[in-house]
């Protein structure tokens, strides 16, 4: 098996964990912000010195990067944070498992943002998965329950948060992959460590001076909850490194598409941990989202 396809599957699980972690925290001790940036405040730190350490024991130079690298980490730091923000954001709203269906359409997303950003199109079958995607994401939108015309129970705040988080989250894939391929080094790990461990570090001052300014307690209130934040942060890290050797060694869309995999871990953690029910609507909706996927998948393959 292919290291790209283990390390896809490996960051499918850590990710997981680490939104699963996110969730209980952002219900009680710690804001939304609050719990984005645990994932930062405890991975950064780890990543720069475990990047340092191996550099040292291995008598390795930092390789050199381009302002390139530079812009590409930055604009995907950004977009990472701001999707986190979303699916957090996502979980007060809906439960777990549909949280992250909204999120996984960051692969059908990142589709349309190859065409508006590169020019890339796409087969008559690829946007027939995207159109069998756009129908489970509005079989999704409908708030359980919600009254009101039509179009207010489908355009929801909920349905904004998902359809965000999958365009930030499709954005910072493909500036990830740009800021790896800029890295001067032939080992596929250096590449991904070196650009994970920069971004990393870029995202934990960015989320620290905005916390400090907008939600003041929040920065100490992570550090109240490292009992539990920490596991954030070492979920992150092993998530994101898994993320980062994967779209080093191949193309942001079959990595994405390979991670829909997540769907059936938050369902499992959606039932199992947090005791939520889907309705037979929900389940119809992701249903339909995964079918777009397996669509998707045939039609790039």
């Amino acid at each position: 098996m292919d290291l790209w396809i283990l390390a896809t599957i490996a960051a499918t699980i850590f990710q997981t964990l680490r939104f699963m972690l996110q969730k209980q925290l952002s219900m009680g001790a710690l804001s939304t912000g609050g719990a984005t940036f645990a994932r930062f405040a405890y991975s950064a730190p780890l990543l720069a010195a475990a990047l340092g350490l191996w550099l040292f024991a291995s008598g390795a130079e930092i390789p050199e990067v381009s302002a390139r690298f530079w812009i590409m980490g930055a604009i995907g730091g950004l977009a990472q944070i701001l999707a986190t923000v979303c699916v957090v954001a996502l979980f007060r709203a809906r439960n777990f498992a549909v949280g992250i269906t909204f999120k996984k359409t960051e692969v059908m997303l990142s589709v349309l943002v190859g065409l508006v950003i590169l020019g890339e199109g796409v087969s008559a079958l690829g946007f027939a998965a995207i159109l069998v995607g756009l129908c489970g994401v509005l079989t999704l939108s409908k708030t359980p329950d919600a009254a009101g015309h039509w179009t207010q129970r489908i355009f929801t705040r909920a349905a904004a948060l998902g359809l965000g988080s999958g365009v930030l989250f499709a954005i910072s894939g493909v500036t990830y992959r740009a800021a790896t391929l800029d890295v001067g080094s032939d080992a596929p790990l250096l590449r991904a460590a070196l650009t994970l461990s920069a971004v990393t570090m870029m995202q934990f001052s960015a989320m620290a001076l905005w916390l400090r300014w907008r939600e003041p307690g929040q920065v100490r209130a992570v550090w109240d909850a490292r009992r539990k934040a920490v596991w954030i942060g070492l979920s992150s890290v092993a998530g994101s490194l898994g993320w980062f050797v994967a779209f080093t060694l191949q193309t942001a869309a079959y990595v994405n598409a390979l991670g829909q995999v997540e769907l059936i871990f938050s369902l499992l953690v959606s039932v199992l941990v947090f005791k939520e029910k889907l309705s037979p609507r929900e389940g119809f909706g992701i249903g339909l989202l995964s079918l777009s996927v397996l669509l998707l998948v045939w039609a790039v393959a």
